[in-house]
């Protein structure tokens, strides 16, 4: 018997009932004595050794942020440390490249380190699904929805992407473009990129216009060579574009650059939107058209659900905040 059966029969989180156990003052009153009788109900004896030692070594809270230079989670990161530090919560940033397994990395931290709680900037949903289990800390997911997830321990914080992505492509498609080129992401399922894909879809078909992924579709990590790369790809193979999304404005950054190479303006022969509203898209030339993820609202309400489930023993909360289209100067109309 472990505290995961205690967390079952009591109804309680696996980090409420490791902080019950460990004596921590951030439980309710309610949390305490449900999980106290659970334990006594089924005489479970926590070894006061090894309790003192997680004690002494538990540290601050753990931030993973997927993909080293991506600017949406440094626009987060700013407004959650200083959430936390109102609170007295130290945190302590991991940052990860692309093709590390998150959820495997935290659970390494784990075992090493014995945080109090976890934050997740950006994550693949399969990852989560496979390993997410052996944590046993509250955690949150920010833009991603892990709500079908079922993990009592796991909440998340994100905006809808595919009626975001949707608005974003209706947006162009509004202004007289049917040629719309897309980079970016990748189409795993429930991956970031595959449900703005989505969304890109749905408004294209609204229109009668199926997406031709071989023709109009080049994938691209996260980042600004990415996006240069996928953006020279596909004018190469198709030259009648007049439009392109880029699913983040890292991406956007790159496009940019890959179409004024070309010999190319913009918006003047191809138009051009981001997504994220990373703090650079409001300086590039021309400044770009881009979905407003609100870098703040998402840090407060990570900060907020974690604090809740480090506390008060809260359960797993997954919440959506609103996006915005704003518009800019990358766009033209036809």
């Amino acid at each position: 018997m472990d505290i995961r059966d205690i967390a079952a029969k009591s109804g309680y989180g696996v980090g409420t009932v490791s902080r019950v156990i460990n004596d921590q003052p951030n439980v309710s009153d309610r949390a305490r004595e449900r999980i106290l009788a659970v334990m006594a109900e089924l005489g479970y004896e926590p070894n006061s050794n090894a309790r003192y030692l997680k004690m002494r070594s538990q540290t601050p809270v753990a931030v993973f942020v997927m993909g080293v230079g991506n600017r949406m989670f440094d626009d987060i990161l700013g407004p959650l440390q200083a959430a936390l530090a109102r609170e007295d919560e130290e945190l302590v940033v991991t940052y990860l490249n692309g093709d590390v397994d998150e959820v495997r990395a935290a659970v390494d931290y784990q075992q090493a380190r014995h945080p109090k709680g976890m934050v997740f900037l950006g994550g693949e949903l399969e990852s989560f699904r496979a390993s997410f289990h052996e944590i046993e800390t509250p955690a949150v997911l920010v833009t991603a929805d892990a709500s079908q997830l079922g993990f009592a321990n796991l909440s998340s914080v994100t905006i809808d992407n595919v009626a975001a992505a949707r608005s974003a492509v209706g947006h162009l498609l509004e202004r007289g473009h049917r040629r719309i080129g897309i980079v970016g992401g990748n189409r795993a399922s429930g991956q970031i990129g595959e449900l703005r894909l989505r969304g890109a879809e749905q408004a294209l078909r609204e229109h009668g216009i199926e997406l031709d992924y071989e023709r109009d579709y080049e994938p691209c990590d996260f980042i600004e060579i990415g996006g240069y790369e996928a953006t020279r790809r596909l004018l190469e193979r198709t030259g009648d574009l007049t439009a392109v999304f880029a699913l983040g404005d890292v991406v956007a950054f790159g496009a940019l650059r890959a179409i004024v190479d070309r010999g190319l303006s913009a918006p003047g022969d191809v138009s051009l939107v981001g997504f994220d509203d990373t703090a650079f898209s409001q300086y590039a030339v021309p400044r770009i058209t881009t979905i407003r993820q609100d870098a703040a609202r998402l840090a407060e309400r990570a900060a907020k659900l974690l604090l809740g489930a480090l506390r008060d023993g809260s359960p797993a909360t997954h919440e959506l905040v609103d996006f915005e289209l704003v518009e800019r100067e990358s766009v033209r109309s036809l």
